[in-house]
């Protein structure tokens, strides 16, 4: 598939989760760790117990529970093996630049009948099918953060032996920690500008309006609960109204020859959309960037 495919062949929008299959999780970095933690929610998450791979025993135990076996690389050499051997999703969790020798490491683990889902920016799917057995389903992922509470967002995009069975399992993995949308590899660049890199914008934002407020005059607690406060409710109104565009509820705090109209103008002037623009645009270059290297 290419994004130019015509609109009959666009990947289809999400559906109800599946049940989960025993997941090993290779690696716990920040996007991974979200994801184990939104799955080891109360009422969530794969019935069999997470199996977790982290380089040391202290990592290692922050994730070890009833719901999580977690092993140590520096204690159990061949714990990424362990892990992979029988499970039905084997999600690769470690850094960019690792991808390749953890793939070399586990490729005669794999099971012929799992999937392999990668949450590392930039590594591309050819790069990853190319070190594992012919035939083996790929589907490259890219959540962020917020699934740590159930409230992610996951871009995802099948490799070339990936079949429906294979995407069932990918967003089963991650409507559990939040919702998921099925892009061509091609746009998952975008996908990472956007959501997964996204949380840190919103965070930037809520900084400068704390910022703002006590160069202003207040203190930094009411500063931090005006801010917060604002954003969280901002972004509950959107989701309580998906059929509302954002436009039309900003147009709705928006009065004509008022405060929120003088300090929006202000933001236009000043070129915001131009500059979010350019923002996401070396987002991707950057997610390029590691394509290249790690190819």
């Amino acid at each position: 598939m290419t994004a130019s495919d015509s609109a009959a062949d666009r990947p289809a929008q999400p559906h109800a989760s599946t049940s989960l299959p025993t997941i090993a999780m290779l690696g716990v970095g920040n996007m991974s760790g979200a994801v184990l933690a939104g799955l080891t929610r109360p009422g969530y998450g794969p019935t069999e117990p997470i199996r977790v791979t982290n380089r040391t025993e202290a990592r290692a135990a922050t994730h070890r529970s009833e719901r999580v076996i977690a092993h140590a690389l520096e204690n159990t050499p061949t714990a990424n093996v362990d892990a992979a051997l029988g499970a039905g999703v084997v999600v690769l969790g470690v850094k960019p630049g690792m991808i390749a020798d953890l793939l070399d490491e586990v490729r005669d683990a794999i099971s012929p009948d799992a999937v392999v889902v990668s949450v590392a920016a930039g590594v591309t799917i050819e790069s990853i099918e190319r070190r594992l057995a012919p035939g083996t389903r790929v589907v490259r992922a890219m959540p962020n953060t917020p699934a740590t509470l159930g409230l992610g967002v996951t871009g995802i995009a099948r490799g070339t032996t990936a079949d429906d069975r294979a995407i069932a399992d990918a967003r089963a993995l991650f409507e559990a920690v939040g919702d998921v949308v099925e892009v061509y590899e091609a746009q998952l660049d975008i996908v990472t500008g956007i959501s997964g890199s996204g949380p840190a914008y919103v965070y930037l934002v809520v900084e400068e309006l704390m910022r703002t407020a006590e160069v202003l005059g207040l203190d930094a607690e009411r500063a931090r609960t005006l801010a917060v406060g604002t954003v969280r409710g901002a972004g509950a109104m959107l989701a309580a109204a998906p059929e509302t565009e954002p436009s039309e509820l900003r147009h709705r705090v928006t009065s004509p020859g008022g405060t929120t109209e003088r300090a929006i103008a202000v933001l236009q002037q000043g070129g915001l959309g131009d500059l979010i623009e350019r923002a996401v645009r070396a987002n991707i270059q950057r997610s390029n960037e590691l394509a290249a290297e790690n190819s």
